[in-house]
Parts: C-alpha cells; sequence; structure tokens
C-alpha cells in the first residue's frame, strides 16, 4: 500500500508540474480535476470539493500550502510551483463554478442534537455564517465531503494543521464524539 500511495503521489507532483507550463486558467485547472474532479466531485471522501468554495479562502489555502503554513503531502508541492497571480486566478476560477451536491445523508436526530448543541456553544456560525454557508475568505461547510470535514477537524483539534489558531483551540476544547458528530451534520446540510 505505501508503494501505490509514493507511485500516486509521484504521478500526482508530476502532473501538476505542467500547471507552471498551462497557458489558460482552464488548463491550469483541468489539472486539479485529477483529484478534486471533473465536475466537482473529488476521488476520494478525504479530498475537498472546492467547486462553489468562496475565493478568498481557495486562495489562502493556496498560499499557506505555498508558504508551508499548511501541510499536505501532494497540495503543498503543487501550491510551491504556483506565483500569486496563478493562486488568484484559480480561486477566481474555482469559487464561480456551482456548488456540488454530493448527496450526503443527513444526520440522524441524535447526532444533529449533539451537533447543534457543540455548534451552538462553539458559535460556529458566528463566522461560517448561517447555514454554514461562509463568506469571502470564510470556507463554505454545509455539504462539504463529510470524511474531509472530520479528517480536517480531528488535524486541527490535535495540532496537526495549524494554519487557523483560532480553530486548534476551539476544536480542543471537543471531544472526538462532538466532532465526529459536527462532520456528519454538517454534511449533510
Amino acid at each position: 500500500m505505501r508503494v501505490f500511495w509514493a507511485a500516486f503521489v509521484a504521478l500526482v507532483v508530476i502532473s501538476f508540474s505542467h500547471l507552471a507550463v498551462a497557458q489558460s486558467i482552464e488548463e491550469k485547472a483541468a489539472v486539479c480535476a485529477g483529484c478534486h474532479g471533473e465536475n466537482g466531485k473529488p476521488v476520494s471522501p478525504e479530498i475537498p470539493v472546492i467547486w462553489g468554495q468562496k475565493e478568498g479562502y481557495l486562495y489562502l489555502q493556496l498560499r499557506d500550502l505555498k508558504r508551508g503554513d499548511r501541510k499536505n503531502e501532494i497540495m503543498s508541492g503543487i501550491a510551491a510551483g504556483l506565483e500569486k497571480e496563478d493562486m488568484q486566478a484559480l480561486a477566481k476560477y474555482f469559487s464561480e463554478k456551482p456548488w456540488t451536491n454530493l448527496q450526503q445523508k443527513s444526520a440522524d436526530s441524535a447526532t444533529a442534537g449533539q451537533a447543534q448543541k457543540v455548534a451552538s456553544s462553539a458559535q460556529c456560525e458566528g463566522c461560517h455564517l448561517s447555514g454554514y454557508l461562509g463568506d469571502s475568505t470564510i470556507p463554505r461547510l454545509a455539504g462539504q465531503s463529510e470524511a474531509y470535514m472530520l479528517k480536517t477537524m480531528t488535524e486541527f483539534r490535535s495540532g496537526e494543521r495549524t494554519n487557523n489558531a483560532w480553530m486548534v483551540t476551539l476544536l480542543k476544547s471537543y471531544t472526538e464524539s462532538d466532532v465526529a458528530a459536527l462532520a456528519k451534520y454538517i454534511a449533510g446540510l
């Protein structure tokens, strides 16, 4: 399995080296489809939906990946080869696409209740807004993949992901069960 992932990462990095020489934004964005999906549905549930995501947020994530403030084996290598103008253009391009409906199931009433209690105490909608639709540099969470949401919140909670100190501090105050309920609930919105 380790050999498979090493080969996959090498293939993706080689593919993304073409980003630097791609001419149009469509050509550059087409390279992203290898993981994020040609129609906006990622090839794996642990890869985020970027179609329809907030432009400012997408740009900041690419910038953080390029600077090393956010780490991801594949995306860090890709972002390293992007110029600021490329990151801005890609963020704009994907933000203008329609949000991808992953058709995830809504949380059951017990999970939804636990998640709503956590969200209320954490004041999640204070930043992510009503319906978890985000704005500008704050990501849309509603309808994002449950697996990606759980992975991301777990990484913030453990301190593995640190490009948002507020999220690290906030999520450390909740249990694994709370985080899982929140991921399930928000993904199903």
